[in-house]
Formats: structure tokens, C-alpha cells, sequence
């Protein structure tokens, strides 16, 4: 039997990887991208990504109206931290006012579809003490326009969840990283600097922000992984941490990185890389999406780092 899969963010970061983690032949998937131009994402199952801003009410509703998918991942959003804060209103029109008209679309045209609505851990702020792990049901608190938006978005899921009656499961997703990620972040950032180094394009200094601050990283195809498992065992309205459990300090993925690389490199902290509000640490309790899901990280940090680097050393699009 044929399964409908809508990706809202098909063509980015995570919505790719979680495309061909569900390319099989009895499978059709259906995604937005914006605001760049769909790029061919290789799959062998029937496919249709287009080019849709979701801030736009009626392409969506259309869309959704005309493929009336089985299983809606909402991914799209402004979601680097450091734009919200260059980008208020496109983060606010993009994450709230966009996830309101998914889910409207999704009331009037498909209510018994499930959907996973894929929220972030900086909505806990700074409510991590002494690199306590969080679980789902402490305090939330927003240190940035980013963290607002998906504070905003979890209670936009759980108002249609619990009112509307929509099929909705909240990841609160802790940091990842892999093959694929954009520059625009931490990890993916450096390995993109040791790779122009290691061709001379670069001189051979590293350019840094806070590398003090924790984070607690999955694999990007872990993540996907958890994503697919919550959409069919989560429970409506529930949130669940997708996190490893494990927080490490920039400085020691740094560290890691440089490891990899044959060249001698400098490092260099730059000012235009510090955040506004930093959270000192992000570390997820997940034995609630471990223990109703099964699901487990799998692939080590240092894999990822590895596999991460070498993805650009391959890379020649950038």
C-alpha cells in the first residue's frame, strides 16, 4: 500500500537526509523548499518538492489539499539562531504564522494524518545548572527570537493536538550535525575551514565563537531515524528530547576536528561569532523517546565529525 510522506523543508540539512532515509518504492514524497530552489535529492521513489513559502496560505493549503499526505514531518523554519536574531520577522512569519497555516491546511484536509512538529532545545534557555540533563517537562525560557518562535510553535502543536484533534507528536531536538550541514553552523563551520586550509584557499587560522559553551550532538541520521519512530509511536501532543544524552564541550570538538586535519592550525576567536545570549550547556534526557520508541543513537561523535569532514573535502559546490 502506498504511503503519502510530506516533508515541509524537503531540499534542507535534515529534511534531505530524512528524504532518502524513506526513499523505498512504497513510498511517495511529497516537500517544500525555500527560499532556495529545489535541488534534485536522487530518490528512486515518486517524488515532488517544489519551490513554496509557507509563509503563503494558500500554496500551502493547495499543496497540502492536492497530495492529502498519510504522514506530515514540519521542518521547515528559520532555524539558525544567529539569523533570528538579524531576522526577527522572517523568524516569527516563518515558525509561527507558517506552522499555523500547516496545520490549518492539514484541520480542513486531512485531520487523521500524523504529523511530527519539530521543535529545538534552546526552548529550555538556560535552565540547565551544573550540566543537569533536561527532560521534557522543565521550565521553558527563550534567550532568542529563535527560541521564542519555537516556544510559540509547540503551543500552536499542542492547541491543534488537543482542540482540533490533530495527530501531532513535538521533537525537541538537541543539536546535530553530519554530512551535508551548512556552514552556518558550529561544527559543520569548521570542518568547512579546515578543508579550505588544507587547499591553501585559507590561511591556516581557525576562525572561532564561545568554544567554552556544552552542546549535546546527534548525528543528523540518527536524528532522522528518532524523527520516523516518533511519527509512528509518539503520543498526540506529547514532547519527546531527541538527544544522545552526552554533552561535550565545543572546545573538545574542536579539538577533535583539528585532529583530523595533516595541517598545523591556529585558533582564533572572532567576535562577529559570538551570540548575543549564550546557553553555557544543552544536555537532553531521552529515556522517554528511548523507552516508548526504542529508538538509540547509534553513531559516535567522532564518526560524525569524520564523516562530516570528509563530506567537504568532497564537497565543490561551496
Amino acid at each position: 500500500m502506498k504511503r503519502k510522506i510530506f516533508i515541509s523543508g524537503a531540499n534542507g540539512f535534515v529534511g534531505s537526509t530524512l528524504a532518502r532515509l524513506l526513499d523505498f518504492p512504497e513510498n511517495e514524497i511529497y516537500g517544500t523548499s525555500f527560499p532556495h530552489k529545489p535541488k534534485p535529492l536522487g530518490l528512486k521513489c515518486r517524488n515532488d518538492i517544489r519551490y513554496l513559502d509557507i509563509r503563503r496560505e494558500g500554496d500551502i493549503t493547495e499543496f497540502i489539499k492536492e497530495t492529502r499526505p498519510d504522514r506530515v514531518f514540519h521542518l521547515a523554519a528559520v532555524s539558525n539562531v544567529g539569523r533570528s536574531w538579524e531576522k526577527r520577522t522572517e523568524t516569527i512569519e516563518t515558525n509561527i504564522l507558517g506552522t499555523q497555516h500547516v496545520f490549518e491546511a492539514l484541520r480542513k484536509y486531512i485531520p487523521k494524518a500524523r504529523v511530527l512538529f519539530v521543535s529545538s532545545s534552546d526552548v529550555y534557555g538556560d535552565a540547565s545548572i551544573d550540566d543537569r540533563a533536561l527532560y521534557e517537562d522543565d521550565d521553558t525560557k527563550a534567550l532568542s527570537p529563535y527560541a521564542y518562535s519555537k516556544i510559540a510553535g509547540e503551543l500552536l502543536s499542542r492547541f491543534y493536538a488537543d482542540v482540533e484533534g490533530l495527530q501531532i507528536v513535538i521533537a525537541r531536538s538537541f543539536p546535530h550535525t553530519g554530512p551535508g550541514q551548512s556552514p552556518a553552523f558550529v561544527c559543520s563551520d569548521w570542518a568547512y575551514q579546515i578543508v579550505k586550509i588544507e587547499e591553501r584557499s585559507k590561511e591556516p587560522v581557525m576562525q572561532v565563537g564561545n568554544i567554552e559553551v556544552k552542546r549535546d550532538f546527534s548525528d543528523v541520521r540518527d536524528v532522522v531515524k528518532a524523527y520516523v519512530q516518533l511519527l509512528e509511536k509518539g503520543r498526540k501532543g506529547e514532547v519527546y528530547n531527541v538527544a544522545s544524552g552526552n554533552a561535550v564541550s565545543l572546545q573538545k570538538i574542536l579539538d577533535m576536528l583539528l585532529s583530523f586535519s595533516s595541517c598545523p592550525i591556529k585558533v582564533q576567536v572572532d567576535s562577529q561569532k559570538l551570540r548575543q545570549k549564550d546557553i553555557p550547556c544543552l544536555r537532553g534526557n531521552n529515556s522517554k523517546i528511548r523507552k516508548e520508541t526504542g529508538w538509540k543513537p547509534e553513531i559516535s561523535l567522532r564518526q560524525t565529525l569524520e564523516d562530516l569532514l570528509e563530506y567537504w573535502r568532497n564537497e565543490k559546490s561551496y
